[in-house]
């Protein structure tokens, strides 16, 4: 049958009468519109209820599906211990669409869990469902530390698992916006917690989930959302297909941000199959970048596929007829930066040149950084065509005498003590104030702020 709807929605414990203790009047429109999603499920008396939790198990690089026949959980610890519910999984879904993620080498599975109990993120859905509806299995899927482009991918595994078994299903993504949009609020305000609040209502309210993809994961860590991996993985349940979004209401009186809206699948749609399209971007982008970063990647990939390290006279005679006669003529260090999907995935170069040529030093430098960076495990071939990388060739360093030399935008900086050393590359996402440049290379360095140490900057050019 597949995915007949899907619905956006909070979780604060507040919110059931029990807990909250006369307070959860204050957040009436958002009850009105829970029950009113509540109704909507009930009559579309699904078989299954698929629930992504941010507070189920969760891990930096694998999503956990809770295994077993079924869960119990109260409201205890919110000092409302009769509020209780036992659920029945559905261990047919769950099996199939862990099978699916093993056979693709995706990593999410049921292994891990730490915790059997219901938590709050899938019980307050529960407390309104429930009260409207009491047939239907669940599944429960904790979120991870993993993109938001996996995240996606996890919702089209869930959606193939949920056709393959012919299940009618709905599929709640609980989560609540952002927690800093007021002063009075537990957490404080941030500016860009309103900010996060209008947009994500605006991109689920169209229904644009291919948006949901864009999000910068810093500000939706400064805005301190709660439940955008949630909705992204409700996203990808509806890749290639048209959908009909309704915003049914949005509250910030407690300081943290509760949105509902619903969601109807209307059709296919290929021109919604966003995270193909993310991928033909990323490839458009490597087809357009310059001889510098095409020699990185003919590196890596070349290492990565075979084990050999490419040679320029042996592997690379097409790519050699395009690549820039500096690159053969000149001498420098440079630095390869990997990324996937927005995230870092490896980065490692010379200060100064160790190698004959540029050229020598970029290959050399690719393989490490898509290899032997202790930071990430090393790069494997299903990755190489979501990845995006930059070459920076460093300038001569100078000797200055302090900080007030420095430009975060336009020069990288060295520091010195003794043997040790520290550098950080110009113009970092997140790094924008000459105190926090010095103070990143310091760490690196392992140089303390009491010892003697000297300062070097340098300019780059960065290739893409």
């Amino acid at each position: 049958m597949g995915i007949l709807a899907a619905f956006m929605v909070p979780h604060p414990p507040m919110i059931v009468p029990d807990v909250g203790r006369g307070s959860e009047k204050d957040v009436m429109e958002t009850i009105r519109s829970y029950e009113k999603v509540a109704g909507e499920i009930a009559a579309l008396k699904p078989e299954t209820i698929i629930i992504t939790s941010p507070h189920s198990v969760m891990y930096s690089n694998y999503f956990h599906i809770s295994p077993g026949s079924s869960a119990k959980g109260d409201f205890g610890r919110f000092r409302a211990p009769k509020v209780s519910f036992e659920e029945t999984y559905d261990h047919e879904l769950v099996n199939r669409l862990t099978d699916i993620c093993f056979e693709e080498g995706f990593p999410a599975g049921f292994e891990g869990e730490k915790d059997k109990e219901l938590d709050h993120g899938t019980m307050v859905p529960l407390y309104f469902i429930r009260k409207a509806f009491s047939g239907g299995n669940i599944v429960r899927i904790g979120l991870s530390g993993l993109s938001l482009e996996e995240h996606y991918q996890l919702g089209m595994y869930i959606r193939q698992a949920v056709e393959d078994t012919g299940r009618r299903a709905v599929f709640v993504a609980s989560g609540d916006l952002s927690h800093k949009l007021q002063e009075y609020g537990p957490y404080g305000f941030a500016p860009e917690g309103p900010v996060y609040d209008k947009r994500i209502m605006d991109t689920c309210g169209r229904g644009a989930f291919g948006e949901l993809l864009d999000y910068d994961e810093e500000f939706c860590d400064k805005a301190a959302e709660c439940g955008h991996r949630s909705f992204v993985i409700m996203a990808g349940t509806f890749d290639g297909m048209d959908v009909e979004a309704t915003a049914l209401s949005h509250q910030d009186v407690t300081g943290v941000g509760y949105g509902i809206c619903t969601f109807y699948p209307k059709g296919d749609n290929p021109d919604r199959c966003f995270l193909r399209k993310r991928l033909d971007r990323v490839k458009a982008e490597a087809k357009d970048s310059d001889g510098y970063v095409r020699l990185a990647r003919a590196s890596l990939e070349c290492y990565i596929r075979t084990g050999r390290k490419l040679s320029l006279k042996k592997d690379a005679s097409e790519l050699l007829q395009s690549l820039p006669g500096e690159m053969f003529q000149k001498r420098a260090g440079a630095f390869v930066s990997i990324h996937k999907n927005g995230r870092l995935r490896g980065c490692i170069g010379t200060i100064a040149p160790t190698t004959d040529s540029v050229a020598e030093e970029i290959i050399q430098n690719a393989v490490s950084a898509s290899t032997r960076d202790p930071r990430f495990d090393p790069i494997t071939e299903d990755e190489l065509e979501w990845l995006e990388i930059n070459v920076d060739v460093l300038g001569e360093p100078e000797d200055i005498s302090s900080m007030a030399e420095l430009d975060v935008k336009r020069y990288g900086v060295i520091v010195t003590c003794g043997r040790k050393r520290g550098l950080l590359l110009p113009d970092l996402e997140g790094v924008d104030d000459v105190e926090t440049q010095v103070a990143i290379a310091m760490r690196k360095g392992g140089i303390h702020p009491e010892e003697n140490y000297s300062l070097q900057r340098f300019e780059v050019i960065r290739h893409k």
